[in-house]
């Protein structure tokens, strides 16, 4: 898992940490570690959204840090009835 966090850490560009992460994907399959697996899987599903991050460092933690914002609002009322009054509600307080 270390050498996964130095890909993000060390990689300077796109070229490169597509590089380096199909050399893990490799050495994960060599390993025959089930553990692996899943995260191998989700990298491979998913390795053009994940790549974009090394365009310019950044990630949608702030979007979903809202998000989970929004559905512990949303959950703290138990559902939303009036949605223009939600979204107003919404608006006030996290605007």
């Amino acid at each position: 898992m270390q050498r996964l966090r130095d890909i993000f850490n060390k990689a300077k560009s796109i070229e490169t940490a597509y590089t380096e992460l199909a050399h893990w994907y490799k050495d994960v399959e060599e390993t025959g570690f089930k553990a692996f697996n899943t995260i191998a899987n989700t990298i491979t599903l998913n390795y053009r959204s994940i790549l974009n991050y090394f365009i310019n460092r950044s990630t949608n933690a702030s979007a979903e840090s809202f998000n989970a914002k929004i559905k512990a609002f949303r959950a703290q009322f138990r559902g939303v009835r009036n949605v223009e009054f939600f979204l107003y509600r919404l608006t006030n307080i996290f605007a």
